[in-house]
């Protein structure tokens, strides 16, 4: 028993040092990171706290939906991610540039080459006096880019996209499916990094969102563009790989899904839902989980080898082991601690 105790108290001890070691650059290998971002602006008179600390990393080539209610800051940080919104505090990096320090004509570079944006409302995407093809070719001669390139790039992504027959045709011409997809067009015109798309799917029915989901997984898959989805929809979330949510300004949970092949052959989708611990330390407990266990206000943490188990501020239920141990570890924070 002592020896166990021992190996136990060891293991504990590791895992203190462990945290005290100075971590390295938060996302240094992430295409996009987000940390303790801030944005604050003023509304009619009153202060609104849009992203209050938020932590977010995306990898190149990843596929993502960013989730939330209305007001839970998700299109506060579209605007910043896509460099037409500049935060209050933190810190926020895409690729090579950072956000937090760029100059006016570096935002209208950035904007030009790094990214490519897609709006809900069509009007805003498409020149309604230009053909598709016209509309792609048009960001593309903003850039400098030759007539004969600008032709066959447009060409190109329309056909990648399922809308070649549209390349003639206007915007009052095509459905809202269509006309969605030619906007897909033409945010991937001058081959950015990142496409940003703000509820795509909001105006349309279901088949055209349908296209539309599938033409932005298309850029993802064979145009080799990461792509960030913004929406209220839920149901977007099941087209994609990962599935961010963010609630009152911070993210609150991610959803994985992975392809899994069982022993017969046979490959079916796993997801699986995470809670998200920020860079203080906070984590978002599901609203159902606190009401089961009537979770609020101060709560016990005690640290285990592998785990932190989380209790009411009253008399914990313990396995009978842990309850008979005295020298479990525990250990409840403090009012400086984050908990």
């Amino acid at each position: 028993m002592t020896s166990t105790l021992t190996d136990d108290r060891a293991a504990l001890d590791s895992l203190e040092r462990r945290a005290r070691q100075r971590p390295g650059e938060y996302g240094a290998h992430a295409l996009i990171a987000c940390e303790s971002l801030v944005r604050i602006y003023q509304s009619e008179g009153i202060e609104v706290q849009a992203l209050q600390g938020l932590d977010l990393l995306i990898d190149a080539g990843e596929l993502v939906a960013i989730v939330g209610a209305s007001g839970s800051g998700k299109s506060t940080l579209l605007s910043v991610l896509s460099g037409l919104d500049v935060p209050t505090a933190g810190r926020v990096r895409v690729g090579e540039w950072d956000l937090m320090a760029m100059t006016a004509r570096e935002r209208v570079t950035y904007r030009r080459s790094m990214v490519g944006f897609v709006w809900q409302q069509t009007a805003r995407n498409l020149v309604p006096y230009l053909t598709a093809a016209e509309n792609i070719a048009f960001p593309q001669a903003l850039a400098g880019v030759r007539r004969a390139a600008r032709r066959h790039r447009s060409t190109e992504l329309l056909e990648a996209l399922g809308i070649g027959y549209c390349a003639d045709r206007r915007p009052v011409q095509m459905s809202g499916g269509e006309q969605q997809r030619v906007a897909i067009g033409v945010a991937l015109a001058n081959s950015p990094q990142i496409v940003f798309a703000d509820e795509p799917t909001g105006e349309l029915d279901t088949a055209s969102s349908d296209e539309v989901l599938d033409a932005l997984r298309a850029a993802n898959r064979d145009l080799g563009a990461t792509v960030v989805i913004v929406t209220h929809d839920s149901g977007v979330s099941e087209h994609v790989e990962r599935t961010v949510a963010i609630r009152d300004g911070r993210t609150s949970s991610e959803v994985v899904r992975r392809t899994h092949t069982d022993e017969h052959g046979a490959e079916q989708v796993v997801a699986q839902e995470y809670a998200m611990l920020d860079r203080a330390g906070r984590v978002q407990l599901p609203q159902e989980y606190r009401e089961v266990l009537e979770l609020s206000g101060r709560v016990r943490l005690a640290l285990e080898q592998s785990h932190i188990t989380v209790w009411p501020d009253r008399t914990p239920t313990a396995a009978p082991d842990e309850a008979a141990d005295p020298d479990v570890a525990e250990h409840v924070p403090t009012s400086e601690e984050p908990s």
